[in-house]
């Protein structure tokens, strides 16, 4: 099974991505929406919350976990490694690849205050940025988290606070969105419909989604433990692999709020997924 977190529903665009290459696994999805957001709080605020949610996850029989917050992994990564013994997957602003595809040499990276701040953040775009004397215009997307989480995807006021955003990127001749926060990828066409009117050109800037990569990371890992766990039991347990159409109909996806409400949860995860999965997906409100 596969655990995953978020401070709300950004996580899901992470979900979405694990479904497409790993659709036969179990899922748990905890959105910590009762402490959201998670990007003004401290560091220790969010260890405590990081910590407690991979207690319960594990409790509910993870083999590993997808830490798919972007200010969770720079405040918690190391910690929840330190404190657990199965593999943690965290969030990675995607520079590197802005970096290769730049032609201008400015990228535009979109994010929390705590991702901003990070070190793992810090270290990336410091190597493959900063170092190539690639500029970097950090914009704080202050609003954008709340506004996915109350389901205003596409509103006026939305608009509007994303059009600033890009705004300032464009005047400074950016040509590639990093996506630094894993509620962005929501409001995806949207700042696309706003790059076009900022612009008056369509794909003039490149907008980058890490998920795809973390979900490519997750199968490589969850594959490795698999493949050993399969070795060590062959000679006993010949009898027990599952015909795989079995083991699809079995598969659980448990989405979890700490808030008593899961209305735009639900609404969210139902965006994101194929219809194939929705029978499988139970809804459930739980104090943590």
């Amino acid at each position: 099974m596969i655990g995953i977190f978020d401070s709300g529903a950004g996580g899901l665009t992470v979900y979405k991505e694990l479904l497409k290459v790993l659709p036969k696994e179990s899922y748990v999805y905890v959105a910590d929406a009762a402490h959201c957001p998670y990007g003004p709080k401290t560091k220790e605020y969010i260890r405590s919350r990081a910590k407690k949610i991979s207690e319960y996850l594990i409790s509910k029989g993870a083999q590993v976990i997808v830490v798919a917050c972007n200010t969770a992994t720079a405040a918690a990564i190391h910690t929840l490694r330190q404190s657990f013994d199965i593999p943690f997957i965290g969030m990675e602003p995607a520079v590197k690849p802005a970096t290769l595809l730049t032609k201008s040499g400015v990228i535009g990276v979109l994010a929390t205050k705590g991702t901003l701040k990070g070190e793992l953040y810090l270290n990336t775009s410091e190597k493959f940025a900063r170092s190539k004397e690639i500029k970097i215009i950090e914009i704080i997307g202050t609003g954008l988290v709340e506004a996915v989480e109350a389901g205003n995807l596409n509103t006026p006021e939305t608009k509007e606070l994303i059009k600033k955003y890009i705004t300032s990127m464009a005047e400074q001749n950016a040509d590639c969105i990093v996506l630094g926060c894993t509620h962005y990828p929501f409001l995806e066409e949207t700042i696309k419909e706003v790059v076009y009117e900022v612009t008056g050109r369509e794909n003039s800037m490149q907008i980058i989604n890490p998920a795809p990569a973390v979900a490519k990371r997750t199968k490589e890992i969850l594959d490795s433990l698999n493949n050993n766990n399969n070795n060590n039991n062959n000679n006993n347990n010949n009898s027990s692999s599952n015909n795989a159409d079995t083991y699809a109909l079995a598969a659980t996806h448990l989405i979890i709020s700490t808030a008593s409400d899961t209305t735009i949860l639900k609404r969210l995860t139902q965006l994101i997924s194929p219809e194939a999965f929705r029978k499988n997906q139970k809804y459930l409100s739980l104090q943590l």
